[in-house]
């Protein structure tokens, strides 16, 4: 094999060589710098997603602040709203009742006058039977 011979070793390691600095300048002149190009713009780019996102989060989070703070506002007139209701409701009622309580009131003086009267006829037809009761007998 000729590969073995040692006679054949030194010009076998001058192409080693020849090739070794051919393909070592190739790769310093050419591949490292296209891959450092590659790695540059990915750096870049993942730099300005990462603001872009940090951009976006800030601003969901200034936009939710404001849904909050709109959505406690109109909680907060909503509860005024609905003690207003229940404040007009609960004097209605009350003056509701007190007008039913002066009505019941104003029937029961009458129911009271007319039981008077009817107690007064029936009196007064009950000495009168009596008397026709007396002068039968």
């Amino acid at each position: 094999m000729p590969q073995l011979n040692i006679a054949d070793f030194p010009p076998q390691l001058v192409w080693l060589a020849i090739s070794f600095v051919i393909l070592y300048i190739m790769m310093a002149k050419v591949a490292v710098p296209r891959i450092s190009e590659v790695l540059e713009s990915r750096q870049d780019r993942i730099a300005r997603d990462l603001d872009e996102a940090k951009r976006l989060s800030e601003e969901s989070d200034k936009a939710k602040a404001e849904y909050e703070a709109a959505l406690e506002e109109a909680r907060s007139k909503a509860h005024g709203m609905v003690t207003e209701l229940k404040s007009e409701l609960a004097k209605e009622q009350a003056a509701s009742q007190a007008d039913l309580e002066a009505k019941l009131a104003e029937k029961a003086k009458a129911a009271e006058a007319s039981i008077a009267s009817a107690k007064e006829a029936a009196l007064a037809n009950v000495r009168s039977i009596a008397g026709d009761a007396a002068k039968q007998q």
